[in-house]
């Protein structure tokens, strides 16, 4: 008897651990819900860790999918966890989508629910325990894409906003993306992202403007890359281009370009080479600051 207790309170206390809270985006669904194509609206899962700090680092983590799916397990929901496991709180972003046909969402609606999470969480945070300015975001292809961009197009507070959140700053405190989806020039950059998000035949100057690597400045923060040598999807060169705006503009930054991987790798557990990055980001996040 006394062992079964002790098993159902150790149920519990995993159950606990890995529990989560949904938060959606927008107080309506109008205008943010296509019918007849969505399946739901924005939202986050929380996935809060067993830190009892008041100041605790969160990472809002956008899952990739070529902006038309997402790897909601292997790129959410696993790396939530490692930073949970890490005493840091993890967020993932179920953000809109499109398909080849266009029958969903393009740009600016991605941009629009990922920079409204990041001001959700801020405004929240003193109730979470999390410190505001601890309060980054990671991406994984085209999730790494729209990572890039809330780390490179920031909207300041307006502290005059009738909208409270609308008076707190989108600038994450810093970036992590792997594999990443960074250019949408057609030279190296992922057709099916850019069709998704831009349309089939986008204007220059949007390419130009959305291509993120052209909006690296002094005010970017910190970022940590991650690709394979012989992702034949995303060519490393989209996180080259990227490594190399960022130390251009004197930005803090690393990057781990291994030789094998291909694309697509996630927490990639049962290789023992690629497997070494999810905690080395973790190191580089507490050489930081980030706790």
């Amino acid at each position: 008897m006394y062992r079964s207790i002790i098993a159902l309170l150790l149920m519990c206390a995993q159950l606990s651990a890995n529990s989560q809270q949904r938060i959606y985006l927008y107080p309506s669904e109008e205008g943010i819900v296509i019918r007849g194509f969505d399946t739901t609206a924005p939202y986050i899962d929380y996935y809060p860790s067993q830190n009892p700090s008041t100041a605790k680092t969160a990472v809002l983590i956008c899952p990739g999918g070529g902006y038309q799916h997402l790897a909601w397990e292997k790129e959410g929901v696993l790396p939530a966890r490692l930073f949970n496991e890490n005493g840091m709180d993890a967020f993932v972003l179920r953000y809109r989508l499109n398909n080849p046909k266009q029958e969903g969402h393009r740009y600016p609606a991605q941009y629009n629910d990922v920079t409204t999470a990041i001001r959700i969480i801020r405004s929240r945070a003193s109730e979470w325990g999390i410190d505001p300015d601890k309060t980054g975001v990671m991406g994984f292809s085209a999730g790494g894409h729209l990572a890039s961009t809330a780390a490179t197009i920031h909207q300041k507070g307006d502290p005059s906003a009738k909208d409270p959140l609308l008076r707190i700053d989108t600038r994450p405190s810093f970036a992590i993306l792997i594999y990443p989806v960074i250019t949408m020039d057609t030279s190296f950059g992922h057709r099916g992202s850019r069709n998704n998000l831009l349309g089939p035949k986008p204007d220059e100057a949007l390419v130009q403007s959305l291509s993120t690597e052209n909006r690296v400045n002094t005010a970017t923060p910190p970022v940590f890359l991650v690709h394979a040598d012989d992702d034949k999807g995303v060519p490393p060169m989209n996180s080259i281009v990227f490594y190399g705006a960022l130390k251009k503009n004197n930005v803090k930054a690393s990057m781990l370009i291994y030789d094998h991987g291909g694309h697509g790798f996630g927490m990639a557990p049962t290789d023992p080479l690629l497997s070494q990055w999810p905690m080395q980001v973790v190191q580089w996040l507490q050489r930081q600051g980030f706790r």
